[in-house]
């Protein structure tokens, strides 16, 4: 199974975190965007969706219209909103990924302090590998 079958199912997984929730997976994706990231702009979570300022607008309202973001003005430039995450704030968010949070820890909990860090590692290195290459394939597609 491996790396591919891992992707494979974490994009299952959210997609059916996502349907339960009763959001679009790219809505979905995009909270989670937005939970890694931080409070960013609308054409800051253009960039690291793909999507077009036109789609962000329309997904934004979709996501604060559920509670799961709000607008707020950009300090620094009157023109500007930020949208600021409110993932944490969602019960049913968290109750959705209680289950697979348990599973996760007692999984963790069968290896040593010393293959955890070796692992954690890997999955940053991974991380930034799988970045680099979104840039890349997203820089030959607007070509």
């Amino acid at each position: 199974m491996g790396m591919r079958g891992l992707g494979t199912r974490t994009v299952l997984y959210q997609q059916s975190v996502a349907a339960s929730l009763g959001l679009y997976n790219n809505d979905f994706l995009s909270i989670d965007i937005l939970h890694e990231k931080g409070p960013v702009t609308a054409g800051e979570l253009s960039r690291l969706t793909g999507l077009t300022t036109g789609s962000v607008t329309s997904l934004i309202d979709r996501l604060e219209k559920n509670g799961f973001v709000r607008r707020q003005p950009d300090p620094h430039d009157r023109r500007k909103v930020i949208i600021v995450p409110l993932y944490e704030n969602k019960e049913d968010v968290s109750a959705t990924y209680l289950q697979l949070h348990a599973a996760m820890v007692k999984l963790a909990s069968s290896y040593s302090d010393e293959e955890l860090e070796l692992i954690t590692q890997f999955l940053n290195k991974a991380s930034s590998v799988l970045e680099e290459q979104i840039h890349h394939l997203n820089s030959k597609t607007k070509r």
